[in-house]
């Protein structure tokens, strides 16, 4: 499963957390003998998690936006489809410990599964790190969808940004492409941002100009709410 932290860019300290995180209860239930447990306790924590991330995000940062139009963006941002998407671009799939029935009828590419998945493994990283990491990935999988392509490339949040930090003293701000995933006709790259070596934003897009944006937006929000 190294592959996978590598993508999330976090290595877990208690490794049992994230193997409970990626097995789905029939494989538990073949191999409960061997301490393995399924990942159905951590979903739930892990939905709870998500939605109170998304929820309290919406409310600092709209602050003019109807709660009926928050419950449904946050609808659409934590519903099996979009946590689909995320595994996807993690490629859970591959990772995911299965029974042998489950795996023989297709469970590793089933949307119910990953979406799971998903959430689970938000559940292990507040668990094995605390809530800040896990809202970094709730921000950089799930909230950085807010971010259009169109919207993104129409604000240039780098600008912003930067106009921001010279304000300031002696402050530095550098960008850096720390992964992407996905074949090649349809990438997702990761980005970072960092000021003064210290990152402060991160965001995802379908081209690196765009991750970037994402990832000063993110920072820039983050900034002006110190």
């Amino acid at each position: 499963m190294n592959g996978l932290e590598e993508t999330i860019h976090y290595q877990f300290h208690d490794q049992k957390l994230l193997r409970t995180a990626l097995t789905h209860s029939s494989y538990a239930n073949e191999n409960r003998h061997k301490g393995y447990e399924c990942n159905e306790r951590l979903e739930f924590l892990g939905d709870a998690i998500l939605s109170v991330t998304v929820a309290e995000y919406l409310y600092k940062n709209y602050p003019n936006m109807p709660e009926g139009e928050m419950t449904r963006i946050r609808a659409e941002l934590v519903c099996e489809q979009s946590l689909f998407q995320v595994a996807n671009e993690l490629e859970l799939g591959k990772y995911i410990l299965l029974g042998k029935g489950e795996e023989a009828n297709g469970g590793r590419f089933r949307t119910s599964i990953l979406a799971d998945a998903v959430e689970a493994l938000l559940a292990a990283v507040y668990l094995d790190d605390g809530r800040p990491r896990a809202s970094r990935l709730i921000h950089t999988y799930i909230l950085s969808r807010l971010l259009s392509e169109q919207n993104v490339m129409n604000s240039d949040y780098k600008t912003m940004l930067q106009e921001l930090v010279q304000s300031k003293n002696n402050q530095t701000l550098s960008y850096e492409i720390v992964g992407e995933s996905g074949p090649d006709h349809n990438k997702i790259f990761n980005a970072e941002v960092k000021l003064n070596d210290s990152v402060v934003g991160t965001g995802i897009g379908k081209s690196k100009k765009e991750a970037e944006q994402a990832a000063a937006k993110y920072a820039l929000e983050s900034l002006r709410g110190q």
